[in-house]
């Protein structure tokens, strides 16, 4: 049942428009207009499986259609993959490694479970559905294929930015990197959506969409861009895996830690587009912040606080604070550490950061003495060429949130 226009406020359905929205195709003013006509709309978000962990970049698609569905409309999130085992090539300078069917399925096994902190997919009146582009895309037919790669032309594809960086560099394009937005776009046509959300960095992908509806259902398909979590200062995504990234399922004390370790720059985007505080409030959050009325530390507290109480409900983001300022103001070990069990006397200290896979090689274990990230029961350890006593309750911390107990 969709709820009549007249029952939400304009100024919240403006408000909502404009917090985790960057752009509407053809125009905000002719999808408010649709909103207004009290038809329920399938709108879809789509996303392709080429990591195990959802991210907070990704939560400000989620909160859009959260909008959405408790307005009443259906939305579907779409998991290509299909198209993961292609590669879209957004953004980047060279090919993407292509995936296995095995390793698509793998990663988004958890999918459902990260984003149904905030849809709802066990709603009796308007669950959000979760589907499979392979279910379509698996069976299109080279004839099919070659149709509708005859819907557009090879100018259309090659003027994208990234293609243009390419050529620019002498860098290789290859045939099936085409093939991607051809694949994207005819999700919309094989749903049959009223509107497509997507991050800013997907428009081409999405308006390709728009055309073959046009073609195909002989409809309007909406399409809505949502900002790109951006760090101003470096100008790249901060949730890569250079920036500071942090999945939508870490652990609460390890999302608390990494929210703390954001960038004062970024605070007031992730107020905005990764919570639900109220845009009045940030507002007088971000007014204080200039007027240096409050300690962007503190406000860091409240912030990884609102966003681990999303994920993992109030009473572990309560702990997860309190774990932290034990750990990094009062500087105590955490109240819980891993054990684990080696049976050698002793071992040189590469072997036992890769044994206790606090390093990932006897290389990276290195590196992390010399940059002193390794501590031995609280010392700071700079010999990399050290042997270590193996002995019961023998604490090995790497950085400032990895430890580690021996048994």
């Amino acid at each position: 049942m969709i709820k009549n226009m007249e029952e939400i406020s304009n100024q919240k359905i403006e408000e909502d428009l404009t917090r985790w929205v960057d752009k509407i195709y053809p125009s905000k003013e002719d999808f408010k207009k649709a909103l207004k006509l009290n038809k329920k709309l399938t709108i879809y978000f789509g996303i392709d499986p080429t990591a195990p962990h959802l991210h907070l970049g990704h939560s400000t698609n989620f909160f859009l259609l959260r909008k959405f569905q408790e307005m009443g409309h259906k939305i579907i999130l779409l998991i290509g993959d299909f198209t993961a085992q292609i590669g879209d090539p957004t953004g980047r300078l060279k090919t993407r490694r292509a995936l296995t069917k095995k390793e698509v399925l793998e990663n988004c096994k958890n999918y459902k479970k990260q984003i149904g902190k905030i849809l709802d997919f066990k709603s009796k009146k308007n669950p959000a559905e979760l589907k499979f582009n392979s279910q379509w895309l698996n069976r299109l037919m080279p004839e099919e294929i070659i149709r509708l790669a005859a819907k557009f032309t090879l100018g259309q594809m090659i003027k994208r930015n990234m293609f243009q960086e390419r050529l620019k560099k002498k860098k290789e394009i290859y045939l099936h990197e085409f093939l991607y937005p051809l694949f994207q776009a005819y999700d919309s046509v094989a749903l049959d959506v009223d509107v497509e959300i997507g991050g800013s960095d997907q428009t081409f992908n999405m308006l390709r969409g728009r055309e073959l509806m046009k073609i195909y259902r002989e409809k309007e398909k909406f399409v809505i861009t949502t900002p790109l979590l951006i760090n101003p200062k470096t100008g790249r995504k901060l949730m890569s895996k250079t920036e500071s990234f942090i999945g939508l399922d870490f652990s609460p004390n390890e999302m608390f830690g990494k929210i703390m370790a954001l960038p004062d720059e970024v605070l007031i985007d992730c107020f905005k587009l990764c919570t639900e505080v109220p845009l009045k409030e940030i507002k007088e959050i971000e007014r204080d912040l200039k007027e240096r009325k409050v300690n962007p530390r503190d406000l860091k507290v409240r912030l990884a606080r609102e966003i681990v109480n999303i994920y993992h409900g109030k009473k572990k983001a309560i702990n997860a604070q309190e774990e932290f300022e034990r750990i990094f103001k009062e500087k105590k070990l955490p109240k819980i550490i891993p054990e684990i069990e080696i049976k050698e006397k002793t071992l040189n200290i590469l072997d036992l950061l890769v044994k206790t896979k606090l390093a990932s090689s006897k290389s990276a274990a290195k590196r992390l003495i010399l940059q002193k990230g390794v501590k031995i029961d609280r010392k700071i350890e700079s010999d990399w060429k050290r042997v270590i006593e193996i002995k019961k309750g023998l604490v090995i911390q790497v950085g400032k949130r990895k430890f580690v107990r021996l048994t």
